[in-house]
């Protein structure tokens, strides 16, 4: 039988990268990522530095995955909007974005997931708030945390890209 082990942990949408790090890390040291869930990781033992994780943002799509399998890559599992592979170090690198403007499209990706989100949230915060003035039931100032909160990420995220954009410049 596997040897496996649970860690829950949080990151923040805009620590994906440092969540991916953790993951390498913790392969590097003789775990392999083998499910995840929200917040929650379970690793099954094995010989340290055997496999690479690459995590992106992308929509449920199984001819992807099934293009990634193509690739040598191993699909690991789904947690929200967020998708998990790994391969095998042995079999060379393992990246899942070839350029610069990959990048910055997966960090745009992100970023309107995170708009949609937020003006949902700040409208239903606006709705909520106008209507306890004849209700007397407050709720809205949850939804107006959530879109504030929200709205801190994709400053982040949106930071992330312009350090991309100006690497970019440097590299023309």
């Amino acid at each position: 039988m596997t040897e496996t082990k649970t860690i829950r942990k949080i990151f923040y949408v805009w620590e994906f990268e440092k969540e991916e790090d953790w993951l390498n890390e913790m392969a590097l040291n003789g775990w392999a990522l083998k499910s995840v869930g929200l917040c929650k990781y379970v690793f099954e033992r094995c010989e340290p530095g055997e496999y690479i994780v690459r995590i992106q943002m992308h929509g449920p799509d199984d001819a992807y995955v099934d293009f990634m399998k193509e690739t040598g890559a191993e699909y690991v599992g789904r947690m929200a909007a967020w998708v998990y592979f790994r391969k095998k170090a042995e079999e060379g690198p393992f990246e899942l974005f070839s350029d610069i403007d990959s990048r910055i499209a997966h960090l745009k990706k992100i970023n309107l997931m995170l708009m949609i989100v937020c003006a949902f949230n700040l409208f239903w915060g606006l709705y909520n708030s106008f209507m306890a003035a004849r209700t007397g039931v407050s709720i809205g100032w949850i939804n107006l945390l959530c879109a504030m909160l929200l709205s801190y990420c994709i400053g982040r995220i949106h930071g992330k890209e312009e350090a991309l954009k100006r690497e970019r410049r440097l590299h023309e």
